[in-house]
């Protein structure tokens, strides 16, 4: 439920870490009602990432979408909640997202969650399938991991309402379709192949090839000053030029808020209009919010943050 001239909360990846999102909210002046967590004047706006890796699966989803269906939020679908339908949708070959070990591993604390109840587990999915895949909002945007303008055209007349349905879905599984490709950035990164032989371990250490890269940065001239992670070394591939197709976004767009890449430190803005809001919770790190008024340039003084449990 969309309000007119909102003044919004923003907050990135919780990862079933509700003790900490509750912490968060407290701390942002909303309060516990019979409607959810609500702030008199104000809204939360997710950026997905709900599910995996935390021990507080099922309360996170109550909290969120409690705060949803009752207009105290509004969200965006993350890459967690896209693969769990994927994970979740049977088709001639098992699953439109393999049960490997990998996956599983990956997936875990969800199952762990749902599999025993799975009429709330269909419940949560079908929430899943509400969530758009981006907002353009008058003042903003929210997309999980990269504002790619082409994809979001490419997408906009397949879509009702940036929303997924299991024909899209389908689609977005099978490497190679326009589907696929669009989703794969927006709720996961850029990504450009590294040259022959170049690899490096991602956080959970598996080997990668590809490289997220920092789509952001408008005036960078190499590959190294775009990769991602920020501390991964790819060599001499370094020196390489950076990708003339890269995702550009204007320093004059409006602001554009994101989650998804595991940030350490101070919260604080990427550019004068584009603010990440995942600082790893789940290892031990920050859940962030940024406190937007209506300003164009963001500030570091507009986050804030609660540090993440021992559990």
């Amino acid at each position: 439920m969309l309000r007119e001239s909102e003044l919004y909360d923003l907050i990135g990846d919780i990862h079933g870490h509700a003790s900490e999102l509750i912490k968060l909210l407290e701390h942002l002046g909303y309060e516990e009602s019979t409607t959810g967590y609500a702030h008199p004047s104000r809204q939360v706006v997710f950026l997905g990432d709900f599910i995996d890796r935390g021990r507080e699966q099922r309360e996170v989803l109550r909290i969120v979408m409690q705060m949803v269906r009752n207009g105290h939020a509004i969200s965006v679908m993350g890459n967690h909640e896209f693969n769990a339908l994927a994970y979740h949708t049977p088709n001639e070959y098992g699953f439109l997202r393999p049960h490997s070990g990998k996956n599983r591993k990956q997936h875990h604390a969800f199952l762990e969650a749902f599999d025993d109840d799975p009429q709330a587990k269909a419940e949560v999915l079908d929430f899943f399938y509400q969530l758009p895949l981006w907002l353009d909002l008058p003042g903003l945007r929210v997309v999980h991991a990269c504002w790619q303008q082409s994809s979001i055209d490419a997408l906009s007349g397949l879509l009702d309402g940036a929303r997924l349905d299991e024909t899209t879905l389908v689609k977005a599984s099978s490497e190679g379709s326009l589907e696929y490709e669009a989703i794969e950035t927006l709720l996961k990164g850029y990504e450009v192949k590294l040259p022959t032989g170049v690899v490096f371990e991602d956080k959970d250490g598996y080997p990668r090839s590809l490289m997220r890269v920092r789509w952001w940065c408008r005036d960078a001239q190499t590959l190294g000053e775009l990769a991602l992670p920020f501390d991964i070394d790819i060599g001499d591939a370094g020196s390489l030029p950076a990708p003339s197709d890269m995702p550009l976004y204007e320093s004059s767009a409006k602001p554009c808020f994101i989650g998804h890449y595991w940030l350490n430190g101070d919260p604080a803005p990427l550019t004068n209009n584009v603010a990440c809001l995942d600082y790893s919770v789940a290892k031990r790190g920050k859940l962030v919010a940024y406190r937007w008024d209506g300003e164009s340039e963001l500030t570091q003084a507009k986050f804030t943050f609660v540090g993440a449990d021992s559990h």
